[in-house]
């Protein structure tokens, strides 16, 4: 989720893919038949962020968030509701796991196949943060998620739906060395609390108030989860689990994809940490 999220990656330098030369090549083909398409509808890289009049660097202003009905309300919590239902029961699935990456810090990704032939990527890390501290940076100041990940631009708040569900726009960063490219989400969030337990879980809606933005590929996510859980008997440690599927729509080739979310994974935990340190340094 989260995607927290979610979300959006750059290049790969492990040892069991193949040379980095021969990756980058396919990149470029890849990113230049994505700008053929933009241009094809009339947009060039550097009129993305300008178009109809949405600034993706300043948030939405609050008179453009569109309203939801009652009924829409109910909907989207049972929406993400049951995305993280779905993504649960991914995890409980213990068959068809196969390790990717084991860091020397102890994080292991594992990854499996699902239907569809889509490959989704589960993490499990120790944090140094307490179940309340990984909450508030995820879920409930999901907006400032910028400030330490660097690969979002980016991520709004359109609406909340009572106190555990969020419906948001996110936008990745152009960064440097980036094979996938530029994404833009829109999602449902859910968040559910469970004794020392906290889960975060969401997947890609559609709204007719917000359509998919011309020069971006809207990239769908979900069902998806984040599992954090309090160590026993150390409350300032958790053990970290995030569930990672994501479709990233364009014309990649699920090689560069599959190589690409596992590290975009790790990237995502190294500044996690590095947030916690000099928070906690602050403190």
């Amino acid at each position: 989720m989260l995607p927290a999220v979610v979300k959006l990656c750059c290049g790969i330098s492990y040892p069991h893919l193949r040379s980095t030369a021969a990756l980058q090549r396919t990149a470029v083909a890849v990113m230049g038949q994505e700008i053929t398409h933009m241009q094809r509808w009339g947009q060039s890289p550097q009129r993305i962020r300008a178009h109809a009049g949405l600034n993706f660097k300043e948030p939405i202003p609050e008179d453009t968030e569109p309203a939801l009905a009652q009924k829409d309300q109910q909907s989207y919590v049972q929406q993400g509701q049951q995305a993280m239902r779905k993504a649960l029961r991914m995890l409980e699935d213990k068959d068809g796991w196969k390790v990717e990456i084991k860091e020397s810090n102890g994080d292991v990704i594992c990854s499996k196949v699902i239907p569809g032939a889509r490959k989704v990527f589960r993490l499990e890390a120790v944090l140094e943060a307490s179940v309340d501290e990984l909450y508030d940076l995820l879920f409930a100041r999901v907006e400032e998620m910028h400030k330490w990940n660097s690969s979002i631009l980016h991520i709004n708040v359109l609406n909340r739906v009572g106190r555990d569900t969020i419906i948001t726009h996110e936008v990745s960063a152009e960064r440097a060395g980036n094979l996938i490219g530029q994404r833009d989400f829109l999602s449902v969030r859910h968040s559910f609390k469970q004794k020392s337990s906290v889960y975060l879980g969401g997947a890609a809606i559609q709204l007719e108030s917000f359509p998919p933005q011309a020069g971006f590929v809207r990239a769908e996510d979900g069902p998806t989860c984040i599992i954090i859980q309090a160590l026993n008997g150390d409350k300032r440690k958790c053990h970290f689990t995030w569930l990672l599927n994501m479709d990233v729509k364009g014309w990649l080739p699920k090689s560069i994809v599959n190589q690409a979310l596992p590290k975009e994974q790790l990237d995502f935990t190294r500044n996690l940490r590095r947030h916690l340190t000099a928070s906690a340094t602050q403190g």
